[in-house]
């Protein structure tokens, strides 16, 4: 059976396993039907935060930790703003889930967090209003002690998909993901500014849409933690959303397991696969393997069925696109804190390649600004060394195995590794 056969086939078996479990399709909020995720030490229970997407539409890749023990972020002094702010500062001062000091201690980013960002922008690209985005993000910003990030400051912006103010139609669902986004962004590069886009709906047009408003309003680095299944007229999409050379562009590779979803399919933006991250005692500390967690749960990875391959890429297994280029933390289980209070309580954990695409668009911009007129992606392919080569774990089954089977150098659901510093990310 060929690589796009098996592709097809078992993002279709995804799809329907997805349905029986009563997620369905449409834009709204998904069910809290929960699907069970393990590692070796820890089991949880998620939903996902958006339903799956109807054609034309796309669904965000956040999936909402419901049950079970996950991680735990260990706060020395949690702020008396961040008691203030209602944040947890309970007795043992922790919260659920990897925090800021946890993704740069794991992605060797501590001395560049600290050093770099000031001035660059990441846009985040999201459907519908989280009407409480500016004051979550200040509370977990200060629970975790970084800097205040305010519309007040000039840090901060929200915008529709036309520039304007005049946002869409709020949505718990996708607030959900708008918080993970903006805090992941705060804990990759706390000296980043933050733009959230909010788009019309989740059709690719609108999104597509708010992609252009951010380049417009000058964003360099702008993450996408949404998808769906590939068809014919994503090229034109190509060509319409995402074509924009010198700004790094990420795309989540999806949720469902071994399959492709668009727009990390596209050519022009760097495809994020997702890990398990664990703390070790290894030199680096911290160990990573696939998020694979059954044949419907896991990272996307695969070869595109309508991408021409980039010269940049030369894998010799997938004559089209191969996804994906880069990865991170993205496993339900080893998942991250998330301060959300749009139809959730507070502190929450979140997983889901929704989380590792705007920590990698992060990195991008703790790496400096992209060279005029390249495609960003490109550069990793030119220093592979420079990543953390994650060689275990699976998310499927196919044929050539390396699609969904991680293995040394360069395999689908992992890509070329996870970040160790900003190396690999300047051309």
């Amino acid at each position: 059976m060929s690589p796009q056969v098996r592709r097809t086939t078992l993002a279709l078996t995804a799809a329907a396993g997805l349905a029986i479990t009563g997620l369905g399709f449409g834009t709204q909020a998904a069910s809290a039907t929960a699907a069970t995720a393990g590692s070796a030490h820890h089991k949880v229970s998620f939903s996902r935060s958006c339903a799956l997407p109807k054609p034309g539409y796309l669904a965000c890749n956040a999936l909402h930790v419901t049950a079970g023990t996950t991680v735990r972020t260990h706060l020395a002094h949690p702020t008396a703003a961040a008691r203030t702010a209602g944040a947890d500062a309970t007795a043992d001062a922790t919260v659920s889930g990897y925090g800021p000091s946890d993704i740069q201690s794991a992605y060797n980013l501590a001395s560049a967090a600290a050093a770099n960002g000031g001035g660059e922008t990441v846009a985040i690209v999201d459907a519908q209003d989280d009407p409480n985005a500016e004051s979550d993000l200040a509370t977990y910003r200060s629970q975790f002690g970084l800097p205040a990030c305010t519309s007040a400051n000039g840090c901060f912006t929200k915008l529709d998909e036309n520039g304007g103010t005049n946002y869409p139609s709020a949505d718990s669902g996708w607030a959900g993901e708008i918080s993970l986004d903006l805090d992941m962004v705060s804990a990759t590069c706390p000296n980043c500014n933050i733009m959230l886009v909010e788009a019309n709906t989740a059709s690719t047009d609108d999104l597509g849409t708010a992609v252009n408003q951010a380049v417009t309003q000058g964003a360099k680095f702008v993450s996408n933690s949404y998808g769906g299944g590939e068809d014919a007229s994503e090229t034109n999409a190509d060509s319409q959303y995402y074509n924009h050379p010198g700004v790094a562009i990420t795309a989540s590779a999806g949720d469902s397991a071994y399959g492709v979803e668009y727009p990390a399919a596209s050519p022009y933006v760097t495809a994020v696969g997702g890990t398990s991250l664990t703390k070790d005692s290894s030199a680096r500390g911290w160990s990573e393997s696939v998020w694979g967690t059954s044949a419907t749960e896991g990272t996307g990875s695969g070869c595109s069925a309508y991408e021409a391959k980039p010269t940049w890429q030369t894998d010799s297994g997938c004559s089209n696109r191969t996804v994906a280029d880069v990865s991170a933390v993205a496993d339900p289980a080893t998942g991250v804190a998330v301060y959300d209070t749009y139809g959730a309580s507070g502190w929450q954990v979140y997983g889901g390649t929704s989380a590792s695409s705007p920590i990698i668009a992060s990195v991008y911009a703790l790496a400096g600004v992209p060279g005029a007129n390249t495609t960003p992606a490109s550069d990793l392919y030119a220093n592979p060394s420079a990543l953390n080569d994650v060689t275990s774990g699976s998310n499927g089954s196919c044929s050539p195995s390396y699609l969904c089977t991680a293995g040394p150098g360069y395999d689908g659901p992992t890509g070329l590794g996870t970040p160790n510093g900003t190396g690999a990310f300047s051309g």
